[in-house]
């Protein structure tokens, strides 16, 4: 029997490039379906890659297994590598905030630019919420779970207060009503239903001015979905877990990596499972502050977390053997390269479904957009596996690198990295 031992510091980045890998996977697909394809269930629009019965069974298991449950470990990497960060700059008896905040505002930067590209952009939100959990490295590790979890089952309140008492749905209602007032300025659309319409016959100097007041239909949405306590939940709980060295030490956390897997699922997968049913049959209610808005709400406190760390779990342990590190380290090259991939996928997106590309918006439903998501990760792989190969990072984290610390980073494999 193969006995699990303590993991290296590189062995461990590997990993979390695995994971973040995964993420990516996850990520896009979750966007074909919530911003690129512009697929409307309720439309009954037919056509060749339309599968009605398919659709709505994909749609099912896209609510039950994806919903949330990407963007969360993504967050949990986040956290996880900022602790990281710091713990290398208190080795080496360096501060490393002034390095770390300047990675933080040149992520603001370039998570703008992504917003003009796509409005569905989370860079932008993750590094203002950065600025936030930087305080809050001085909670010990039993303060950020507990904080972490409480943030993650908060909206379940917050809902509720904001189905009682309407004026606490200010913020989201004042950016919907600015993003409704510029869209009637910039393009003349006054409805959702417009702009997919739009979208299919606008040019890239359209799409962009609809991206601008998409901005504040966007922090609408997160405001409103209460988006801010539970990615900031999991930032806690990543900080934690990078800061405990709890995968380093692996061998002395297995049960408790059993335990996140058991009840993940056994809590996880009912969960989620009723979290799809009101997403799917009652998505009306929640966005009218109904009471099956409130159950689908708690459905999604109890459920998206539970499993998505369950996920992490079962990577963490698959990874430990031979054969799985083999197979889950194909995943490696595009986690490097995730910010890269990240805005490859929001370019591909948007050539595919909108207007000044093939104008596919609304002509292809969950069961095919979901085998496109996953044929275009594996060119994905592909094309950063052979980058890496001759390239020490990817084009966008060389950006990144250099700006963070103000000198141009060595871009090619045969010249040497700075420590």
């Amino acid at each position: 029997m193969q006995t699990l031992s303590p993991v290296k510091a590189a062995e461990r980045e590997i990993f979390m490039d695995v994971l973040r890998g995964f993420a990516i996977l996850g990520i896009f697909i979750a966007n074909l379906g919530s911003g690129f394809s512009g697929y409307n269930e309720s439309a009954h629009a037919t056509g060749p890659l339309l599968a009605q019965d398919w659709d709505h069974k994909m749609t099912f298991l896209h609510h039950m297994f994806i919903e949330g449950k990407f963007y969360s470990i993504f967050s949990l990497l986040f956290g996880w590598g900022i602790a990281l960060q710091i713990k290398r700059g208190l080795d080496k008896g360096t501060d490393a905030l002034p390095t770390i905040k300047r990675r933080l505002v040149f992520m603001l930067l370039l998570g703008a630019i992504h917003l003009l590209i796509w409005t569905g952009d989370i860079v932008f939100f993750y590094a203002l919420l950065g600025f936030l959990l930087l305080p809050c490295r001085k909670f010990s590790n039993k303060t950020l779970l507990v904080t972490g979890i409480t943030l993650i089952v908060l909206p379940i309140l917050l809902y509720a207060a904001k189905s009682q008492w309407h004026w606490l749905n200010a913020p989201s209602d004042l950016l919907f009503s600015t993003g409704q007032k510029l869209d009637l300025k910039l393009t003349g659309i006054t409805s959702e239903a417009e702009y997919f319409e739009y979208a299919k016959h606008a040019n890239w100097w359209d799409i962009l001015k609809g991206n601008i007041s998409g901005f504040f239909f966007r922090y609408g949405y997160l405001f409103f979905v209460s988006r801010i306590p539970k990615v900031m939940g999991m930032f806690l709980i990543g900080y934690a877990l990078g800061r405990s060295d709890f995968y380093k030490n692996i061998a002395q956390n297995k049960k408790i990596i059993y335990w996140i897997i058991g009840l993940g699922l056994l809590i996880g997968l009912p969960a989620n499972f009723y979290l799809a049913r009101y997403m799917t049959y009652f998505s009306n209610d929640y966005w009218s502050m109904k009471i099956k808005g409130l159950y689908q709400t708690i459905f999604y406190a109890l459920g998206v977390v539970p499993l998505a760390m369950a996920y992490v779990g079962i990577f963490m342990l698959s990874f430990q053997s031979n054969a799985g590190k083999k197979l889950m380290s194909v995943l490696t090259p595009v986690g490097k390269m995730a910010f890269s991939n990240y805005f490859l996928q929001s370019l591909v997106g948007n050539f595919v479904f909108l207007g000044p590309g093939l104008g596919l918006t609304g002509t292809i439903g969950p069961f095919y957009y979901t085998f496109f998501g996953i044929g275009f990760f594996i060119i994905q792989i592909i094309i950063s596996t052979i980058w890496l190969k001759y390239f020490n990072y990817g084009p966008l984290e060389w950006l990144w690198r250099s700006a963070t610390y103000k000198k141009w980073q060595p871009m090619r494999k045969t010249e040497t990295i700075s420590a």
